[in-house]
């Protein structure tokens, strides 16, 4: 089966697109050696993040097992998970 997009750890929350997704489309998520489906509710570009967990507003944006980010508001599964809804914790030299 063809993958549409990577969870790169396993306490990922979020997967990584590896080609442009549409909105509603089934996308199939590599984790590893299995797949999963997720529906997305919205178009994902290539390299972008969509959750494959549900984010709680405040909660960490999880990829690579490291904590990037942190929800400024709740992130549905199959949402994408970008600057409208999460505030970057990487490269910030304030932390």
């Amino acid at each position: 089966m063809k993958r549409h997009a990577l969870v790169i750890k396993d306490m990922d929350n979020v997967a990584t697109a590896i080609q442009d997704l549409s909105g509603g489309q089934d996308a199939v998520v590599g984790m590893g050696e299995k797949t999963i489906s997720i529906q997305l509710t919205q178009a994902i570009a290539l390299g972008h993040k969509f959750a494959v967990k549900e984010i709680a507003k405040g909660g960490n944006v999880v990829k690579y097992n490291s904590i990037i980010g942190r929800a400024t508001r709740d992130i549905k599964i199959g949402e994408h998970a970008h600057v409208h809804n999460m505030e970057s914790l990487r490269g910030r030299g304030d932390l």
